[in-house]
């Protein structure tokens, strides 16, 4: 099989990527999915109206004798392994169908808080915490993916350990870790990265009233990954993300299948 290399996912004329890892060739490459199934497990954020919905159109022989399966889906935008827009929290911020998809493939950044989230689940992700990593392992790069690693994960998918209360339309009595409101200044502003991902329900954490993280993020043309699946698996640099929404126009958000791509 011919060797390929991640450079060639961009096309001429898009804009400069950042640094890859070395060594990465996508016919030896580890790939592991980040990415939730979506069906009748799939958590959605307590207010949400609905959620998601298979409905059968067909399925079985055909009149010509053939097997034909067909169905419709409904999903609220922010549900399961999704990512939100800038326009989820700024006017005039991109759509989903907006975002460029450049910054939706990049190099991965693992940030690991779970020792502090397991002590405190509405924990964030503090400024030390990110100036840690960078000591260890260099700055974080620009238009980089950072996945913050809460341990969260491993509760999926049951409401209550996860969401830190199953009461229906009611979200007010959320526990669960985010990022904090000085590290995401610093990633956004400082650092310039393309997407900030957890595995949680929401990169602000679950008491959040005022969404400070999205508010940040989205004045930023930064783009959100939420609901992460595998963070626990990954290291904490050297591999790419790809992390392609459906390309919804007009939409603040939308399901995403999540790939990190490993040497």
């Amino acid at each position: 099989m011919k060797k390929l290399s991640i450079l060639f996912l961009c096309a001429a004329g898009c804009a400069a990527a950042p640094e890859p890892p070395p060594g990465l060739d996508l016919s030896t490459a580890t790939l592991i999915d980040l990415s939730y199934t979506y069906d009748e497990d799939t958590l959605y954020w307590p207010t949400s109206p609905t959620d998601f919905i298979l409905e059968e159109l067909d399925y079985g022989p055909s009149e010509d004798g053939y097997f034909y399966a067909a169905y419709s889906f409904c999903t609220p935008e922010h549900g399961g392994t999704h990512l939100d827009a800038p326009i989820h929290f700024a006017e005039g911020g991109r759509t989903v169908g907006e975002i460029p998809v450049r910054q939706l493939i990049a190099p991965g950044v693992v940030i690991d808080m779970s020792e502090q989230a397991s002590q405190n689940p509405d924990a964030r992700l503090s400024l030390d915490t990110v100036t840690a990593w960078e000591e260890a392992h260099g700055p974080v790069p620009e238009g980089a993916i950072v996945l913050l690693r809460t341990g969260w994960g491993s509760r999926w998918p049951e409401a209550l350990p996860y969401l830190g209360d199953d009461t229906p339309g009611d979200a007010s009595n959320l526990h669960f870790p985010g990022y904090g409101e000085e590290a995401t200044r610093y990633l956004v502003e400082q650092r310039r990265v393309g997407a900030l991902g957890v595995d949680t329900a929401s990169i602000d954490y679950g008491q959040s009233q005022d969404f400070i993280a999205h508010q940040i993020a989205a004045a930023g043309g930064v783009a959100n990954l939420e609901n992460v699946a595998r963070v626990d698996e990954l290291p904490e640099t050297g591999f790419w993300v790809i992390a392609l929404p459906i390309k919804i126009g007009k939409g603040s958000g939308g399901p995403v299948r999540i790939v990190a791509l490993i040497p």
